[in-house]
């Protein structure tokens, strides 16, 4: 089979998205060596993530040749060079759909990770959420299937935008293969706690910042955050700075995945009450490294996390530090969660299971 991707994201953004589309063609292409895979993106920044996709095993790197270009090609000119390179099945990795693919006799996908704007609509500038609310929206009534990256997007999209369930699938986002290597040994370091994502109003670091003023003084560690942010960030350092608990928080540069798995196996908890998810990765990382999960049990984290996660009200600072106590006191429960988080997270998001998922979506639409 011939399938090809809208890979703008996957050469040129390098957080949620961009790391969704990559590591989806990478179990594609290890589970179904058989099919080619043709990668089309209006530009490529090439570093050294982006490098190894330029001349990927199976796979073809597609850019605009004619005089339409950028943003108008990947919206207007790509189906007429997927007709031409005799494209099979088209997958929008990242919400969206060209124009005019409806009609052209490429069977189409769609993944929608998320309706952020239309729960959390106060993160988003009004002309924005009007245009992704547009783009959606065409997306699901042009894709001859969506796929949804959890059952709570799944939800989402059957409540916002009028489509027939028959029409939507779930198969959860794949986790970077990094995650899936034998467990690291951990370092000798001071205790710590983990937050791992941007930090936005919708993630609730701030929840989390007043749990620890909660917690017992002999229980308080450390709580390195690894994530960047702009306004909320600030104010959730100025209550910090309020309260004199300066001395509690660690704010790394930028992590790269490496880095990132070497914290979740080393931190005593990873702690990520957040108040939505499209899907939740964090929490599956932070499981497949052996650290303990306390999340939200709202959205798609009760998925993400699953039974042996501590699910938590957002809304509640001494829920979150009840939980965060728990799993920092009850030595019998830790153990229990590490090893049933673990086992949880690589039964659940086994990549080669979702790489069949998604294979058999493109299949059904082709026939």
């Amino acid at each position: 089979m011939r399938i090809g991707f809208d890979a703008k994201r996957l050469f040129n953004n390098f957080t949620g998205l961009g790391n969704h589309s990559r590591t989806t063609i990478d179990i594609l292409t290890a589970e179904f060596p058989e099919h080619e895979y043709w990668l089309y993106t209006p530009k490529v920044r090439l570093n050294g993530v982006t490098i190894p996709y330029v001349g990927k095993k199976h796979c073809r790197l597609v850019k605009p040749t004619g005089m339409v270009r950028g943003s108008a090609w990947r919206t207007y000119g790509l189906v007429a060079d997927m007709k031409r390179d005799g494209i099979e099945v088209f997958h929008g990795l990242s919400n969206e759909m060209p124009v005019g693919l409806f009609h052209s006799g490429i069977a189409s996908v769609v993944t929608i990770h998320d309706v952020a704007f239309r729960t959390f609509p106060d993160m988003y500038h009004w002309h924005d959420r009007k245009i992704y609310d547009m783009k959606w929206q065409y997306a699901c009534n042009h894709a001859d299937r969506i796929v949804c990256i959890s059952e709570c997007t799944k939800r989402d999209v059957l409540e916002f935008y009028n489509v027939p369930e028959r029409k939507v699938e779930v198969v959860y986002q794949p986790v970077n293969p990094i995650y899936y290597e034998p467990v690291m040994e951990k370092d000798e370091m001071p205790p710590f706690m983990l937050y791992v994502g941007s930090i936005n109003s919708r993630k609730n670091l701030l929840g989390v910042v007043k749990a620890m003023e909660l917690m017992p003084k002999d229980l308080r560690m450390k709580l390195v955050v690894a994530g960047g942010g702009g306004s909320y960030k600030r104010r959730v350092k100025e209550y910090i700075a309020e309260k004199g608990m300066e001395e509690w928080f660690v704010w790394p540069d930028m992590v790269d995945t490496a880095g990132l798995r070497r914290l979740y196996t080393n931190a005593q908890l990873f702690i990520y009450p957040s108040f939505y998810e499209g899907f939740g990765l964090p929490v599956v990382e932070a499981q497949l490294c052996g650290c303990p999960v306390v999340t939200s049990n709202v959205s798609s984290l009760p998925e993400a996390g699953g039974p042996w996660a501590q699910l938590a009200d957002p809304n509640s600072a001494e829920d979150i530090c009840e939980k965060m106590v728990k799993l920092l006191t009850d030595s019998d429960l830790r153990q229990k969660t590490i090893e049933g988080g673990r086992k949880y997270a690589a039964e659940t998001f086994d990549p080669k299971r979702l790489a069949r998922q998604l294979m058999g979506v493109y299949e059904r639409v082709r026939n």
